[in-house]
């Protein structure tokens, strides 16, 4: 009888977000193939490729009785990347995956897009991070949105009433994932804080900063992100970005681009370099400076670092371990995708790596 209600009420919810939670439960590697996308092409008359060792270096063991290589299956990573000065010195795929396979970011994605934001800035598309939600989104109310900033959002300090719990099926987050309409769902969000007085992680900052690069640019997030990032950066493989519905096709930007290891790590390279692409400046060296030059703060502008004076790096992070790390000491970018998160502490790991190859 309890199966039966349990199907009953999975086929009245269909069309709902609970129902779909349920149907395909907690997030994985192959949600690219769940979802509609927008198409990101990339520009195969302008590749770029990282130079490449004829054997993987040897990487240093976390365990006196596995290989690195044993530690990577054990975690449950499908692609590692080691690259510094532009050489990639370790690619490993495990679980039948391979250097053209498809990998989910997850919120690596709220990189690219405070990237955007960066660009969108330069571009005089918008004016400064100091204006407000409702400059560019004036459909939504003056409470709160009226006195949340763009800064705000960057640095996920919105103060938004919203429930990040992932294994919530119905809470905000399970909404976003699995709903037909984002926009719908952010109209009628209210201040559980004033905006600015803490960080709390939220999802939506990030969503709204896309639907302000959507009214700023008068284009598509995916479309302004092939056109500024995706192209000028020579990704070997084009991508994609989930969406919400065939209807609304408004990108889950908090997370869903689809796309290869390689080409996520050129996201890295870009900070690298102060925001310049082989003498093209796609993001301007200040915005990279003010994005990147913080020591204390765990989080800033949609990137995180492991507080520290003494290394100069930081990196994007997804649910599942989803990395790309940055090490502007030893010009090391490292990029980790998983099944799940595993029992590394990555962050530590990384550095280590990086001091050592």
């Amino acid at each position: 009888m309890k199966t039966v209600l349990l199907l009953s009420v999975l086929f009245l919810c269909a069309s709902c977000h609970v129902g779909r939670y349920f149907y395909w439960n907690f997030a994985d590697i192959n949600d690219h193939k769940k979802f509609p996308k927008i198409d990101i092409a990339n520009d195969p008359n302008q590749i770029f490729r990282f130079h490449a060792v004829d054997s993987n270096v040897v990487l240093p063991p976390l365990s006196p009785t596995l290989t690195f290589d044993e530690i990577l299956e054990q975690s449950k990573t499908v692609a590692f990347l080691v690259i510094q000065n532009d050489t990639l010195l370790y690619e490993k795929y495990l679980y039948k995956r391979d250097r053209e396979s498809i990998v989910p970011s997850f919120s690596v994605a709220k990189s690219f897009v405070s990237t955007l934001i960066g660009i969108a800035i330069d571009e005089g598309k918008i004016q400064s991070v100091n204006n407000t939600v409702r400059q560019y989104i004036p459909e939504l109310p003056e409470e709160p949105f009226g006195q949340i900033t763009i800064e705000h959002l960057l640095n996920m300090e919105s103060g938004l009433r919203f429930n990040e719990g992932y294994t919530n099926p119905f809470g905000h987050v399970a909404k976003f994932y699995y709903g037909l309409n984002l926009k719908k769902f952010i109209k009628p969000l209210k201040a559980a804080k004033a905006s600015g007085s803490e960080f709390k992680y939220l999802s939506v900052d990030t969503q709204l900063l896309a639907w302000i690069l959507e009214n700023a640019t008068g284009k598509k997030v995916s479309t302004y992100l092939e056109e500024k990032i995706w192209q000028p950066l020579g990704m070997e493989y084009p991508s994609s970005w989930s969406v919400d519905s065939k209807k609304h096709q408004t990108e889950k930007a908090f997370c869903c681009l689809n796309a290869r290891a390689r080409d996520f790590a050129k996201l890295g390279r870009l900070f690298l370099n102060d925001g310049n692409w082989n003498g093209q400046q796609i993001v301007s060296k200040k915005w990279v400076d003010e994005t990147t030059n913080f020591t204390e703060k765990g989080y800033h502008y949609q990137w995180w670092r492991e507080p520290s004076k003494k290394y100069d790096d930081f990196y994007a992070q997804g649910i599942l371990g989803q990395y790309v790390y940055v090490n502007r000491d030893t010009n090391t970018i490292i990029v980790r995708l998983g099944k799940k998160y595993g029992s590394v502490y990555w962050e530590r790991l990384f550095r280590v790596i990086a001091s050592k190859v």
